[in-house]
């Protein structure tokens, strides 16, 4: 009763002025002390409930950035494109942390082939970030992701626009249209819904790793990745 009293007192507070027009002078100031009254002898109740509704905002936030993510459509794929199990990565290709973490996700796809690894494609370092995340983008356009993103995560020099360039042309895209679908409205809403996932999951840096609706901020190792994939693998259902 007490709970129902305070999300009333909660609505009536924010109720909308011309709503409160509707009483007369008598009635505003007997609600305005009922009000009063239950606030200072219930303050528990006010702050449970003021709790409770920051906790539902809190997981409605979760569930529309995890919903952001699992629209992967457009986004880089590698390991087994149908797989049953989803591992999204957020990326930057001047991430040292990434680099640190690619082998160890290279090994989890090798042994795994039920797992299907979304680089999600988020350049917050640099310009070049923006520009190697772009090309990788339209590299798997051209079904060519893959080799283009083993040829940038085990590079060790400084990320340019050239080197970015050369290892595409290694990874043997063809460069002309490359371009073109960097410059795309296609590859420009894909990172901005990445964007917009990071915001709403509250990652800041990279890498980022989403599997099921665990959020794992920052790099792991193999051990870590592969007791995450389990775990996903065994929920019921």
């Amino acid at each position: 009763m007490r709970i129902i009293f305070a999300i009333c007192l909660v609505l009536t507070i924010m109720a909308p002025p011309f709503a409160k027009a509707d009483l007369d002078a008598s009635d505003r100031a007997e609600l305005n002390k009922v009000i009063e009254d239950f606030i200072r002898n219930n303050p528990e109740v006010v702050r449970d409930t003021l709790i409770a509704l920051a906790a539902r905002e809190e997981a409605e936030r979760k569930q529309t950035g995890l919903a952001k993510v699992r629209d992967d459509q457009g986004d880089p794929v590698m390991g087994n494109p149908n797989g049953s199990i989803t591992l999204y990565e957020f990326s930057d290709y001047n991430c040292g942390y990434c680099k640190r973490v690619f082998e160890p996700i290279q090994q989890l796809l090798g042994d795994n082939p039920d797992v299907r690894l979304v680089i999600k494609e988020f350049p917050i370092l640099s310009q070049s970030s923006l520009v190697a995340a772009k090309a990788a983008i339209a590299a798997e356009m051209q079904g060519k992701f893959g080799a283009y993103h083993v040829a940038m995560m085990t590079y060790r020099g400084q990320i340019t626009e050239d080197v970015v360039m050369r290892l595409a042309a290694q990874a043997g895209v063809d460069e002309k249209q490359l371009k073109i679908d960097m410059e795309s409205p296609k590859t420009a809403s894909i990172i901005q819904r990445t964007r917009e996932a990071a915001a709403a999951l509250e990652i800041n840096g990279t890498p980022g790793l989403v599997v099921g609706n665990t959020i794992v901020p920052g790099a792991i190792g193999l051990d870590e990745l592969v007791k995450l994939i389990t775990e996903e693998r065994n929920k019921p259902g």
